[in-house]
């Protein structure tokens, strides 16, 4: 075989994950005596071989990543282009008009989208892009390219804020790819109309992946229900379960910026809202002293494990913040328990709900279990892929 740069080998028996469909190679599994990461700059393509010379993929660089390597196609004939960007782009498109009556969803999802490193949400007209790799870095103006062509959106922001950056020694940035970009973005979900900040928003601006389980909360509602939203950003959890029944509705955020925007989304649907600018654990630890009583309440925090390591104390932080949810939960009511920690296994979320109901005396039966909406489709083969667990949960005294 060739020494050519353009060449990536692996180690003895570091193929099998590979043909088994995952597209991430490591450091560790790379054959340097044949093909050096170092001969690699930062971004650029590669063809990938077994130590049986046999291919396995086109992939994207980066020698100074852990994951130093994304597979990106495994036909040998058809290296990524913007062709093929564009051909991924319409059937991540494709999924999408069939999920949505309107234009506003999650458009492609990295890996799930076979493009790995890719985030795009679409707000209309207007479509918010994340990068997290070299290689999608250096794919960028193809990929506004492809963009252009298959959506022609009134613009492009690239928001570009995100720590995965610093993995693949990437800046973080913010910028206009085209058009004249808002302030603010427009969401509709389920048939209602939200407005979230821009760049000073979380993520993209939005929670795309939520939407399917608060479609879920509307079945367990009822009249005269009263909810607290812990963790609420914008009111979305608040003002849908407004819209569909409940009475009342408060909402909790350490930002003054969302919950800015909590209150004028609930004015432009007709609801009011409760606000609380506080710490999650501090307002709930207040509001059980002021002997405040709900009906339902909604957990929907960061991700509190963003690192193995972090696992033991993650897990207990998500105990007590469920502990504090039950304590104020009145009578015969619903526990909405959500994590976006990867590292936190569903059934490690179960044992925390469930610790958390023995040490509050209260009965938990898991009604319905949710996960991320479908516009986030899971890779059967990358598990990465899976990271949102939501669990609506009744809750009893134990007699």
């Amino acid at each position: 075989m060739s020494s050519d740069v353009s060449i990536l080998k692996l180690k003895r028996g570091e193929d099998r994950r590979i043909r088994s469909g995952h597209l991430w190679i490591f450091s560790n599994e790379i054959d340097n005596a044949a093909t050096p990461l170092t001969g690699f700059a930062a971004g650029s393509l590669a063809r990938v071989f077994s130590d049986r010379d046999q291919f396995l993929g086109h992939a994207y660089v980066n020698p100074h990543a852990l994951i130093c390597a994304r597979i990106i196609g495994r036909d040998a004939a058809q290296p990524l282009d913007r062709a093929l960007i564009e051909q991924r782009l319409k059937m991540a498109l494709a999924l999408r008009e069939r999920l949505n009556s309107e234009p506003h969803y999650r458009l492609v999802f990295g890996e799930s989208d076979q493009l790995p490193g890719l985030v795009l949400d679409r707000y209309g007209d207007v479509v918010v892009g994340q990068i997290a790799t070299a290689g999608m870095e250096a794919l960028k103006a193809d990929v506004e390219a492809a963009i252009q062509k298959v959506l022609s959106p009134a613009a492009l922001f690239w928001k570009n804020d995100s720590g995965a950056r610093d993995l693949e020694h990437l800046p973080q940035s913010t910028e206009v790819a085209f058009g004249t970009v808002p302030e603010q973005i427009q969401v509709v979900e389920s048939g209602l109309r939200f407005t979230a900040p821009l760049a000073e928003g979380q993520k993209t601006g939005w929670f795309y992946d939520q939407t399917a389980n608060r479609q879920r909360l509307i079945r367990y509602l009822w009249p005269g229900a009263r909810v607290l939203d812990v963790c609420s950003y914008v009111g979305a959890w608040a003002i849908t379960a407004l819209r569909n029944g409940a009475a009342s509705a408060s909402c909790i955020d350490s930002s003054e910026i969302a919950l800015g925007f909590a209150r004028r989304n609930a004015e432009q649907n007709g609801v009011a809202l409760e606000m609380i600018h506080d710490d999650a654990f501090d307002a709930l630890k207040a509001l059980q002293a002021q002997g405040a009583r709900f009906d339902v309440v909604i957990l929907d925090p960061p991700a509190f494990i963003k690192r193995k390591k972090d696992i033991p104390q993650g897990q207990a932080a998500y105990r007590k913040l469920n502990q504090l949810a039950l304590g104020l939960i009145d009578g015969d009511g619903l526990l909405v328990s959500c994590s976006c920690s990867y590292h936190l296994a569903p059934d490690d979320l179960v044992t925390a709900i469930q610790l958390a109901g023995r040490h509050s005396g209260r009965f938990i039966q898991i009604l319905e279990s949710g996960g991320q909406s479908p516009d986030h489709p899971i890779h059967p083969a990358i598990p990465e892929t899976r990271y949102l667990k939501a669990f609506f949960c009744r809750v009893t005294r134990e007699l």
